[in-house]
C-alpha cells in the first residue's frame, strides 16, 4: 500500500513538472512583464517567486513519492529475507528428523536381524553423530573475516 502510493505521487509530480516544463516554452511564456505560465489550463500570474515556490512543491511530492517507494522495497526485501531464513530453518529440521528416522529404521532392521539369528539383543543408546541444527547460515562469507563469538 505504501509502494503504490508512493508511486502515484512520484508519476503525478514527474507528471506535473514535465508538463509545466513543456507548455511552456519560447518568447511568449515569459514570466516578466505581462507574462503567464500555464499548467493543464491553470494559468499563473505572478512573479518569478511565486513560480520557484510552486517548483518547490513539486519537488517535495516527488521527494515524498520517492521515499515512499524505498520504504515499500525495503520492508518487501526484509520480508523476503525472513521467509528464507525460515525455509533454511525449516529444512535443516526435516534434515534432523529424517536422520533420526532413519536410525530408528537401521536399529528396527539390526534388531530383528539379530533376533532371527537367535542372539539376544541388548539395548544399545544410539550415538550422536548429527551435528546440532542452528540458525546460522552455512558456508556464507563474513565481511570483516571471522567472527569471534556467536550471534
Amino acid at each position: 500500500m505504501i509502494l503504490i502510493l508512493g508511486l502515484i505521487l512520484l508519476i503525478a509530480a514527474v507528471i506535473v513538472g514535465l508538463a509545466g516544463v513543456f507548455g511552456n516554452t519560447g518568447a511568449g511564456h515569459d514570466l516578466g512583464v505581462g507574462g503567464d505560465f500555464s499548467i493543464f489550463g491553470y494559468h499563473v500570474t505572478g512573479s518569478t517567486g511565486s513560480l520557484f515556490l510552486s517548483g518547490i512543491i513539486v519537488g517535495a511530492v516527488a521527494l515524498l513519492g520517492l521515499t515512499l517507494v524505498m520504504m515499500g522495497a525495503r520492508r518487501s526485501v526484509r520480508r523476503s529475507a525472513q521467509a528464507r531464513r525460515e525455509l533454511g530453518t525449516s529444512r535443516r529440521e526435516a534434515a534432523a528428523v529424517d536422520r533420526e528416522r532413519d536410525d530408528l529404521i537401521k536399529q528396527r532392521d539390526d534388531a530383528r536381524a539379530g533376533a532371527g539369528a537367535g542372539a539376544p539383543t541388548a539395548d544399545v543408546p544410539r550415538a550422536e553423530t548429527a551435528a546440532p541444527v542452528t540458525d546460522a547460515p552455512r558456508g556464507r562469507g563474513h565481511w570483516f573475516g571471522h567472527r569471534a563469538a556467536h550471534r
